[in-house]
């Protein structure tokens, strides 16, 4: 674990209790065992014997409540332990569609709305006992609603607005669509984290033939968008960035969208290169798919998508098919959200696990530590990447 000092000279702000909705219940079991093993390597007499560090090492940190739903689909939540002056950490996932619940005789899948609920219904149960009330929402409800044009809602302000009032006081997320939705709160904590150090982690372990440099490897932006990240992502590697430009139909609307028409390309001589293709979501993945087509009709060598969240509304069919025809090669998306179980079967993905780097974030909140003690990004990027030549140039010797 990181700056492991910074913890061991540190106080609590309170004891932890991590509260994993059933929506993130499996990440939920990840981040406590890393916790679990992080606080017993703590090499400080003072969490033994100090009272102020009573509940500091515990065998768990999930708190214990329920969620049942009535027959009319109405719910409530509660919980089955104290939590009072604990600092709470609720953890969610609002785009877990696989777990259903009755109603009137009918079973249906939770929605995004449907999740929201339960984590304010989880707020409210703490009835203002809890020290601190903090959320960890990887994908932000409804982050891509994040700008009001013409006449309709403004949800994601609204949404971070309303945990304010019920009392939240940080809010952690990642890749958010639009990372200034948080000018709604700018009083409370708003951390939005991004996961490049996992995605090469996970693409340097499943990859022992990439060559880092110039003229082997290019990291693509799929649209404008995503170009922060791009180059972000290719400064640290140091490589070349590149982009698509969307051409879009913006006299229709479909699925809630303007459809795309064209992608065109905006960058150097990519024929017989390695691309790194980074964004933050995968929706359909048409666009995506489209993408990588055109690359690979342009002559790269191999097409690496890297996706933080990897929804796949659509399910696999069209990358399947798009991987029989060779149009890419690796799918890197992380667990932050649901995944098709159907996907760890599938020859071209790669899981990018951010279990542990969420661990980090809880144990240096806690402490009230600064988070950039957790980052330091760059410099972790960088030891992976001569480990792994190291690795490579041993292997050629």
């Amino acid at each position: 674990m990181p700056n492991l000092r910074e913890l061991e000279n540190a106080m609590p702000v309170a004891p932890l209790k991590i509260v994993a909705l059933p929506s993130a219940e499996k990440m939920g079991r990840r981040i406590n065992d890393y916790m679990v093993n992080f606080r017993k390597s703590i090499k400080n007499d003072k969490v033994k014997n100090d009272p102020a560090f009573h509940g500091y090492i515990e065998e768990n940190y999930i708190a214990d409540v329920s969620i049942p739903r009535f027959g009319s689909g109405e719910a409530k939540a509660e919980f089955n332990e104290s939590i009072r002056g604990k600092d709470v950490f609720v953890l969610v996932d609002v785009c877990n569609h696989s777990i259903t619940y009755n109603m009137n005789g009918y079973t249906n899948h939770m929605s995004p709305d449907d999740h929201y609920q339960d984590l304010k219904r989880v707020i409210a149960a703490c009835n203002g006992k809890a020290h601190r009330i903090n959320v960890i929402m990887p994908f932000l409800y409804e982050g891509r609603q994040h700008k009001r044009s013409g006449r309709e809602s403004l949800d994601c302000a609204y949404a971070l607005k309303e945990l304010r009032d019920m009392g939240v006081s940080n809010f952690i997320t990642f890749d958010a669509h639009d990372p200034r939705v948080a000018n709604s709160t700018p009083l409370n904590g708003f951390d939005n984290f991004t996961p490049p150090y996992q995605f090469i982690k996970a693409l340097l372990s499943a990859e022992d033939d990439l060559i880092i440099d110039k003229d082997h490897l290019l990291v693509i932006s799929p649209d404008e968008g995503a170009l922060d990240r791009a180059i972000y992502f290719a400064t640290v590697l140091g490589v070349d960035t590149g982009m698509f430009y969307k051409r879009r139909d913006y006299s229709t609307i479909v699925n809630g969208k303007n459809p795309i028409v064209a992608h065109e390309f905006l960058g150097d001589n990519i024929e017989g290169k390695d691309i790194i293709i980074i964004d933050d979501m995968i929706s359909s993945g048409g666009s995506m798919l489209d993408t990588a087509r055109q690359l690979k009709k342009m002559n790269a060598r191999r097409v690496f998508i890297c996706c933080t969240f990897g929804l796949f509304t659509d399910g696999l069919d069209a990358f399947d098919a798009a991987y029989e025809r060779g149009d890419f090669d690796k799918v890197v998306t992380t667990n932050l959200t649901y995944l098709d179980p159907n996907l760890y079967t599938k020859p071209y993905f790669i899981e990018a696990d951010m279990s542990k780097f969420i661990t980090s974030i809880i144990d240096f909140m806690n402490h009230d530590v600064s988070l950039s003690n957790v980052l330091a990004t760059t410099e972790k990027i960088h030891g992976i990447l001569d480990a792994y030549n190291e690795r490579r140039n041993n292997v050629e010797a």
